[in-house]
C-alpha cells in the first residue's frame, strides 16, 4: 500500500505543480489620475499628465501614462513614469516629497504577467517622442552630452538598434516633441520618415532588421 500512496501523493503534486504554472495572470490598468510631471531638473519645466497604475494579479507593479500599443495579442508596450523621492537632504520632512518623472518603455507579457523595461538607447524620456508599429519603435534620440540627434529605429528583442543615424545637432529642449515630430510609419513597403526641428527630412526601408535609407524622388514614397 506504502507504494501506491506514494505514487498518488507524486501524481497530486505534479498535477498541483502543473496547474499553479499554468494559472493565467490578470494585468489590468487602474483609474487616471491628474499630475504634474517635471521636464527639468530646476522643475522650470512641467507639463500635466495623466497616469495610471499597471496592475499584476490585483497588485500595483507599475504607473503608466499614455495609451498601450499591442504588439502581439499576448505582448504589448506602455510608457512608464516614476515617482522619485525629491526630498533634500537638508529638509526635515515627515514623509517624502514625491515627484513624478517620465521614464522609458515597458514591455508586458499577458499570460506570465512579466514586465520589462525596453532597451532603447539615446531614448530621452523628456523629449524624445516614439512611434511604433508592429514590434518596431522609432524615435529622435538624444546622445548622453545632450548635443547629438540621432534617427533611431529598435526592435523588440534586439539589443542594438537596427537603425541609429545622425541627424545634427539636438536643441537640448528638455520638453516632448522639442527635437523633433513623432516618425511617421506606412506599411506597403515599411518605411519611417523622421523631420528634425531644423524641417530635415530622412525616410528608411524597414526590411526585417535590415534599413536602407530612401531617397526623397523614390516613387514608392507615396505607396501606402
Amino acid at each position: 500500500m506504502r507504494p501506491l500512496f506514494h505514487i498518488a501523493l507524486c501524481f497530486v503534486l505534479v498535477v498541483g505543480t502543473a496547474l499553479a504554472a499554468s494559472k493565467p495572470h490578470v494585468v489590468t490598468f487602474g483609474k487616471w489620475t491628474a499630475v504634474q510631471s517635471s521636464t527639468a531638473p530646476d522643475e522650470s519645466n512641467s507639463d500635466d499628465l495623466k497616469v495610471r497604475p499597471l496592475y499584476v494579479d490585483g497588485r500595483v507593479k507599475e504607473f503608466t501614462f499614455g495609451l498601450p500599443h499591442e504588439v502581439t495579442d499576448r505582448l504589448f508596450v506602455v510608457r512608464r513614469i516614476l515617482r522619485v523621492n525629491d526630498t533634500l537632504p537638508q529638509e526635515s520632512a515627515s514623509a517624502p516629497r514625491w515627484a513624478w518623472q517620465r521614464a522609458g518603455w515597458l514591455v508586458v507579457d499577458r499570460v506570465s504577467g512579466h514586465i520589462a523595461q525596453a532597451s532603447l538607447p539615446e531614448f530621452d524620456p523628456d523629449s524624445s517622442s516614439a512611434s511604433w508599429y508592429r514590434d518596431y519603435i522609432a524615435y529622435c534620440g538624444v546622445a548622453d552630452d545632450g548635443r547629438k540627434l540621432y534617427a533611431v529605429v529598435a526592435q523588440l528583442g534586439r539589443r542594438k538598434p537596427i537603425l541609429k543615424k545622425p541627424m545634427g545637432e539636438a536643441t537640448g529642449d528638455p520638453t516632448p516633441d522639442s527635437e523633433c515630430a513623432p516618425p511617421a510609419w506606412q506599411r506597403t513597403p515599411t518605411r519611417v520618415s523622421f523631420i528634425s526641428s531644423a524641417d530635415q527630412k530622412f525616410t528608411f526601408a524597414v526590411r526585417g532588421h535590415i534599413v536602407e535609407a530612401v531617397a526623397d524622388d523614390d516613387p514608392e514614397e507615396g505607396t501606402e
